[in-house]
């Protein structure tokens, strides 16, 4: 092989890499911007509660972390781990049921091959 030949290799790019998102605090891709979102929605709960409305500290704790539990649910069950669409499929399935598509096959049990009605 001389020389030359070698720099006439042509190299071209494959993006054969893993296609990640990245994580953030653990959460995959952009998961992070629910869990901001559920922390903005709890402390606005909390200030509306605590300021506006009067209420007490504690009384006012107790419904303003909801939004956050519920994001937080909502990423650990639906999202975390899953496949792109789970919760999107598992959802429509919920409320419009399986669909339509080709049935699974019958088999019938009473029909075997020692039957005598079999000939």
């Amino acid at each position: 092989m001389n020389p030359q030949s070698k720099t006439d290799l042509h190299f071209t790019e494959t993006n054969s890499a893993d296609d990640s998102a990245g994580k953030t605090w653990g959460l995959e891709g952009n998961l992070f911007w629910y869990l901001v979102g559920g922390s903005f929605a709890s402390v606005i709960t909390l200030l509306l509660l605590f300021s506006v409305w009067r209420w007490s500290l504690v009384t006012a704790l107790l419904p303003a972390v909801a939004p956050f539990s519920l994001t937080l649910l909502y990423i650990l069950a639906f999202r975390q781990g899953r496949p792109p669409g789970y919760d999107t499929d598992l959802f429509e399935l919920w409320l419009k049921g399986v669909g339509f598509g080709p049935a699974e096959p019958v088999t019938s049990a009473s029909w075997t091959q020692d039957s005598p009605d079999h000939v």
